[in-house]
C-alpha cells in the first residue's frame, strides 16, 4: 500500500517532534519527578502553542512548513498528554481529580493566554 505523503512537510513534523521530545525529556529531568512537572510541560506547551497559531498567519502565512514544524513538530513532540493520562490512572482518586481538572483548565487558558500575549503590538 502506497501513502501519498508530503516529505517535505513530513521531515519537518519528525525533526520539530525530536527536539521536542529533547526539550521535554531536559525538562523533566531537571525537574522533581512528580506530576506538577508534567503539568508544567504541557501548559507551557499549550501557552506557546497558543502565541504560534496566533502569529504564524499574521506574520509567515506563505510558509508552509513551519507550523507542521513548530506546532505539530515541536510542540507536539514537547507537550505529553499520553503521559498525563497514565500519571492520572495511577495516582489516587482525589490527586487525580485535581490533576485532571488543572490539567484541563490551565492548558485552555494558557493556549488563550498565549494568543493574547501574541496579539498586543501586532496588527
Amino acid at each position: 500500500m502506497r501513502l501519498d505523503v508530503d516529505r517535505p512537510v513530513l521531515v519537518a513534523v519528525a525533526a520539530g517532534g525530536a527536539l521536542g521530545a529533547l526539550a521535554r525529556y531536559a525538562i523533566a529531568s531537571a525537574g522533581p519527578g512528580s506530576v506538577w512537572t508534567t503539568w508544567l510541560i504541557n501548559v507551557s506547551g499549550c501557552f506557546l502553542i497558543g502565541v504560534l497559531y496566533t502569529l504564524l498567519p499574521r506574520l509567515r502565512p506563505q510558509d508552509r512548513l513551519l507550523r507542521p514544524l513548530l506546532g505539530t513538530g515541536v510542540l507536539g513532540g514537547y507537550t505529553t498528554f499520553s503521559t498525563a493520562t497514565v500519571e492520572v490512572y495511577q495516582a489516587s482518586p482525589r490527586t487525580a481529580l485535581l490533576y485532571l481538572a488543572a490539567t484541563l483548565v490551565g492548558a485552555i487558558l494558557a493556549v488563550a493566554a498565549g494568543s493574547a500575549v501574541a496579539r498586543i503590538g501586532t496588527p
